[in-house]
């Protein structure tokens, strides 16, 4: 079959028609993101009979439309309670959270909605136009360069400790101390565990990330009466769509903002086993490196919302790519669609494109019409949702730490994980009392286990020559621009202080 213009206006009629497939699978994946533990992966694995038994069209435009929907869904609490549906949006409460604080709810949503719709939209365009050249993107980047690629993310603790250094720091080396709970990579000696067989497998994130944000933050909740400020709910009481419009042209006005972190997104979603965690933090710290007012990040700064959300969008077409290519799952929900289409008899490989192209291409098609209609069905609800940060404390804080703790539960279904939630929930508590970011915490959680991992695969290739982590000429590359990114605003910073003879004039 060829492929030209006619064939992909065919393509997206065709996908068109699935509507009623799309749209109640987007409210479904909302729902199902907004939820801390639960993510399109475990679903579609609860739904797995279900998808098994339709047609394969049908059961990848629902593992498609649920991907997508789940990944904007988990920024939702994010930005409304502090409370991050998945990994993937842990950067989100940054700067999303702080306008919620301050009344800004619904517009924060809206640019949320936007930024996560345009980036996944703009990254699935890419990805069907340089597919081939993207696919090369996992042959290159091997353990050398992922170690790079973490230390982008990691280096974001030095960033939130630029506020308070020492104890930034100190947050960044507890969280790393904690990733490095469970068994040695190289010869499986427990580390930490303290005899608990639940922590032989490292801390498990889900528990770690409720814990950290959600009980700690419902435990600080609890002592106001209401979670936004005076002077915000005032701004909340005004009725209209005002807020939601002033999100939305906000969001579009940041278009280049959105193009480049999305980019991010989509580059690093080509790399199996990366995922949307490392994207949105690497985002973030690229979006905070090289902004003119980077001192606002942190205070409810648009930039530091719609970085990471536009990232973990971009993450969701380029996941896709290596499956379909090469056959290797980039995530936890592209290894389910594997088995499901596996079970149908498709064959992966270039081959698919030739023999099955309205197939191959469908699933970008798909993901691309989904984008668009969550934008006309979700961005309208923005007003309704923002309005659940008027609900008195008393009674917000114990329904966070039910439904947040049922999600700790979930992804291992260990009674173990509820009281290692709860026990985040208090190290969080005592950090957020005591002056310390939890972000910086989380970071070295989820970072830290995959960096030495990394770290230690080269050492072995390398026979322990650490010079290898200099050995490899894309790895210097992105070393460079490690050193620049972080070094350069340094620099700029002093260039824009006017100097003491010219502030005396």
């Amino acid at each position: 079959m060829e492929v030209d213009l006619a064939f992909f206006a065919e393509l997206l009629a065709h996908t068109l028609s699935f509507w009623w497939v799309i749209i109640p699978t987007i409210f479904l994946g909302l729902i199902v993101g907004a939820i801390p533990g639960f993510s399109a992966a475990n679903t579609i694995i609860i739904l797995l009979p279900l998808t098994l038994a339709m047609e394969v069209e049908i059961g990848l435009i629902f593992m498609i439309a649920l991907y997508c929907a789940s990944r904007m869904g988990a920024g939702i609490p994010a930005i409304l309670v502090n409370i991050p549906g998945t990994a993937g949006a842990a950067a989100t409460p940054l700067d999303g959270y702080p306008m919620t604080k301050q009344g800004r709810g619904q517009q924060a949503l809206a640019m949320s909605f936007v930024a996560s719709t345009l980036g996944g939209l703009l990254t699935t365009i890419i990805a069907l136009a340089a597919m081939p050249m993207l696919a090369e993107v996992g042959y290159y980047m091997h353990a050398v360069e992922m170690i790079v690629v973490m230390l982008f993310g990691i280096s974001l603790i030095a960033t939130i400790a630029a506020k308070d250094t020492l104890k930034g720091l100190i947050a960044g080396f507890l969280g790393l101390m904690i990733g490095s709970i469970g068994s040695d990579v190289v010869y499986a000696t427990p580390r930490g565990t303290m005899g608990f067989l639940e922590l032989y497998d490292g801390i498990p994130l889900i528990p770690a990330l409720v814990g950290l944000f959600a009980v700690s933050e419902a435990f600080i909740i609890i002592e106001k009466s209401s979670i936004i400020t005076e002077e915000g709910r005032a701004t909340m009481q005004k009725p209209g769509w005002g807020a939601t419009l002033e999100g939305t042209f906000l969001a579009l006005s940041k278009w280049w903002h959105i193009t480049w972190t999305s980019l991010i997104g989509l580059i690093i979603g080509v790399i199996p086993g990366a995922g949307a965690s490392i994207a949105s933090f690497v985002a973030y710290q690229q979006s905070r490196a090289f902004s003119k007012t980077p001192e606002l990040y942190g205070t409810g700064h648009p930039e530091g919302l719609i970085a990471p959300e536009s990232a973990n969008n971009g993450v969701t077409s380029g996941t896709l790519i290596p499956l379909l290519i090469l056959g290797i799952p980039g995530g936890a929900t592209a290894a389910i669609m594997l088995v499901v289409l596996q079970y149908h008899g498709v064959d992966f490989g270039p081959s698919l494109f030739f023999q099955q192209p309205e197939l191959a291409y469908g699933v970008f098609m798909a993901m691309a019409v989904t984008y668009a209609l969550m934008i006309l069905t979700i961005l309208p609800l923005s007003r309704y949702m923002s309005r659940v940060t008027l609900v008195r404390t008393v009674y917000m804080a114990p329904v966070i730490i039910a439904f947040t703790l049922v999600g700790s539960f979930v992804p291992r279904e260990y009674l173990f994980d509820l009281y290692l939630g709860l026990a985040f929930g208090v190290i969080g508590y005592i950090a957020r009392k005591t002056g310390y970011h939890v972000a910086a915490i989380l970071i070295g959680v989820i970072l830290g286990p995959l960096l030495e991992t990394y770290f230690l695969r080269a050492l072995k290739k390398s026979e322990g020559d650490l010079m290898t982590l200099f050995s490899s000429n894309l790895g210097n590359i992105l070393w460079a621009l490690l050193a620049a990114s972080i070094l350069l605003p340094i620099f700029i910073d002093r260039f824009r202080k006017p100097k003491p003879t010219d502030a005396a004039l």
